[in-house]
């Protein structure tokens, strides 16, 4: 690369350090280290803005904004959008960038709440998506498609990526022998369905399911979702079931 591109490219990448810039305020200084498994070599090192710095050098930059976030509850998950406003008072159309995230229940981490992690993850691609991130991959943040995870790691808000891609074609299938025709499986029950199935941890509702008592006496639900400390998956299938009827009765 000859000296006049490095100056130009050094320029540029000064420029876009520019966008929704605050006087004393250095947001690379707060961004944290990552792996990320998705890149070419597998374990890169890379850096990202957590989406509570990311909303507070909004707030520097636009006082008076604003985030909208709506919820809707799919079979097996969540899905939330952001939308990012310079002034609250600017009309629903008239936003600065908007995004989308979706997020399901996770077995190995039954505390996490999935709609407030697809929250939090549309608000992240969306203050990225305005300007309020590494700018443009110049300081090493990804501006490809995973979106911001503040468990710790990268999640993909699109579809998973096809693991055949670049790999050799697999051999054509052998004949396949005859066999009886399978039996019907029933359809996969959702989380929000798995949650009402759970028992009530509570000695006067023994033998009683969550869904259960959630009709008959719904502060003890409210109770095992926020008292409740014996059973981590007891207490989240609680959490998931309340913050599904607050969403309903909303």
């Amino acid at each position: 690369m000859t000296t006049d591109n490095t100056q130009a490219k050094q320029t540029a990448m000064e420029a876009l350090q520019k966008i929704n810039a605050v006087e004393g305020f250095d947001p690379a200084a707060l961004a944290v280290e990552y792996t990320d498994l998705n890149s070419a070599n597998g374990g890169e090192k890379r850096l990202r803005l957590p989406v509570m710095v990311q909303i507070g050098w909004f707030r520097l930059k636009y006082p008076e904004g604003r985030i909208a976030v709506s919820v809707t509850a799919g079979k097996d998950c969540f899905v939330a959008t952001a939308r990012v406003y310079p002034h609250y008072s600017a009309p629903v159309d008239q936003f600065l960038a908007e995004a989308t995230a979706s997020r399901g229940y996770l077995p190995d981490k039954p505390t996490v709440s999935p709609r407030e992690w697809a929250q939090t993850a549309a608000v992240g691609i969306a203050l990225r998506n305005a300007g309020f991130g590494l700018q443009f991959g110049a300081a090493g943040d990804s501006f490809d498609a995973p979106a911001v995870d503040e468990l710790g790691g990268i999640m993909w808000s699109g579809n998973p990526v096809d693991a055949s891609i670049g790999s050799a074609p697999p051999p054509p299938p052998a004949a396949p022998a005859a066999q009886a025709a399978p039996k019907p499986q029933e359809p996969e029950l959702s989380p929000f369905e798995q949650a009402l199935k759970v028992s009530c941890p509570i000695a006067k509702y023994s033998g009683k399911t969550l869904g259960e008592v959630m009709q008959i006496d719904p502060k003890a639900l409210y109770w095992v979702a926020t008292k409740f400390t014996g059973n981590a998956e007891i207490v989240a299938a609680a959490k998931l079931i309340c913050d599904e009827a607050v969403k309903t009765t909303a």
